[in-house]
């Protein structure tokens, strides 16, 4: 996501660097350098242009900072435009004074509309919102059959009359059941078409109509580049929505839906669809997205991914047992699947600032470091993690799990070499004697030797990373 537009942003940084200001003359390279870079994200050509207009404009007239180079500056004008663009701050979903809050799904088919109402039903059940979805496609083949299931997976009950029943009615009959059930939110799955027509319209306006939503939402499928925001801008004006979930914005996509679907269309998007899991759906915040983008990483949202898996009685724990020495293999293996279930390691490591730049041979090599290390543990007997000691004073020990676990003895020996070197470091750590903790990435394959350039320091992903790291630390994650 968004892999491609950083790299060619990176280029327009460059053209600035040496340079002792910013100038009508030295700016010019570096806004071709953006208007490449947008264009070939698949941005919305207006809004392109509106973009490069009001960052010229911005940065000839921003004042010198001292210590401040012009590249740094500059990165800090793109920085704020993109986060105008995307519509500044994040605009939650509605919570409607009496119960239930009705939420209607609309888009086209093959957007995910289905999977994303189940998504939607997931996020809401983590902040303790009771949900009833209600299944009005009747058209294509196993649409309710497909909610169902979803249901089932997600725990959340789901409303249907099969696929002789009126879709409006359907509807009306299941809001009157959420309330009669008490719940929360009604969340409703409609029928998608090819391509927009009027019957379809018609069917999404007489729903509206009946049970009066208090969110309409369109499901956009971000492949679909730039046609995301005109697709969105129809559905307002023949519809009215208040607002768009952005799917598929993990996969081959150039990343221009995000930048141009606020300003095109005047909705927000309110959530994004980061992958095929059905935990997969985040709030969209646009200063984290511009974050991204400019491969600044995106501390809070890593954050908020660990605070759903992490047990803060544990991470004290497992904070005790690191800085005490006594922290074991059966610990490590936990800890590794733990990192599993927040996601793929390389869409964790992009949302850590300066990790944005690592190959893809990079992100394959501790993928496939932490493959091994399970292996070698799961080979392991329960003493043997419990004290790996035991493994650094007997080579037979060492073949065995070579053996078991499919890998050579030297690798065993080197796993166990670091993890003896990690245990020491972080027990001198917890002495006072270390400030930090060198050689920490050899367990995953050498991936930390990728920095943070110094330059971005004191820009957004920079000098505010250290708040943010206090605040990790704090909410538990930064214990492990």
């Amino acid at each position: 996501m968004f892999d491609a537009l950083a790299e060619r942003l990176e280029e327009a940084w460059k053209k600035l660097r040496g340079q002792d200001k910013i100038s009508k003359t030295n700016i010019q390279d570096a806004l071709k350098e953006v208007r490449r870079a947008l264009l070939s994200a698949d941005v919305n050509l207006q809004v392109v242009k509106d973009f490069i207009a009001e960052i010229e404009d911005k940065a000839q007239g921003a004042e010198v900072i001292s210590g401040v180079r012009p590249d740094q500056q500059f990165i800090k004008i793109v920085y704020d435009e993109l986060v105008q663009v995307m519509g500044e701050t994040n605009v939650p979903l509605a919570e409607a004074a009496t119960a239930p809050t009705i939420v209607l799904m609309a888009g086209l088919q093959g957007t995910g509309k289905t999977t994303a109402t189940a998504k939607l039903a997931l996020h809401l059940g983590k902040q303790n919102r009771t949900c009833l979805l209600v299944a009005t496609d009747v058209y294509r083949p196993a649409a309710i059959d497909q909610l169902v299931t979803l249901g089932q997976q997600i725990e959340v009950p789901v409303f249907e009359q099969g696929t002789d029943a009126d879709p409006v009615e359907i509807a009306r009959a299941g809001v009157a059941r959420a309330k009669d059930m008490g719940v929360d939110t009604v969340i409703i799955d409609t029928a998608g078409r090819l391509f927009i027509d009027e019957n379809m319209m018609g069917e999404l306006a007489r729903i509206k109509e009946t049970v009066k939503p208090h969110e309409v939402l369109l499901v956009v499928d971000a492949m679909t580049g730039q046609e995301a925001a005109n697709l969105t801008r129809t559905f307002h004006e023949q519809i009215g929505i208040t607002g768009a979930i952005l799917t598929k914005l993990d996969g081959d996509t150039r990343g221009g839906a995000a930048l141009s679907v606020r300003r095109v269309s005047g909705q927000p998007i309110k959530f994004v669809g980061v992958g095929e899991k059905v935990e997969a759906l985040q709030p969209f915040y646009p200063d984290r997205m511009a974050s991204r983008i400019l491969g600044m990483g995106d501390v809070l949202t890593l954050v908020e991914k660990a605070q759903e898996e992490i047990d803060l009685a544990d991470a004290a724990k497992m904070q005790e047992k690191m800085l005490t020495a006594t922290f074991d293999f059966n610990d490590f293996l936990k800890q590794m699947r733990l990192l599993k279930n927040m996601g793929s390691l390389g869409g964790l490591l992009k949302l850590v600032p300066g990790m944005g730049k690592l190959s893809s041979d990079q992100l394959q090599k501790g993928e496939t470091k932490l493959k091994q290390t399970e292996a070698m543990i799961n080979s392991m007997t329960l003493e043997e993690r419990h004290n790996p000691d035991l493994l650094a004073g007997s080579p037979s020990r060492r073949r065995r799990i070579a053996g078991g676990s499919g890998y050579s003895e030297r690798e065993v020996s080197s796993l166990i070499s670091e993890f003896t070197k990690m245990r020491s470091l972080m027990q001198q750590m917890g002495q006072g004697q270390l400030a930090g903790m060198p050689g920490m990435g050899d367990m995953f394959g050498g991936m930390g030797s990728n920095r943070p350039q110094a330059g971005w320091r004191g820009y957004p992903g920079g000098g505010s990373t250290k708040k943010k790291k206090k605040e990790k630390k704090k909410k538990g994650f930064g214990d492990l």
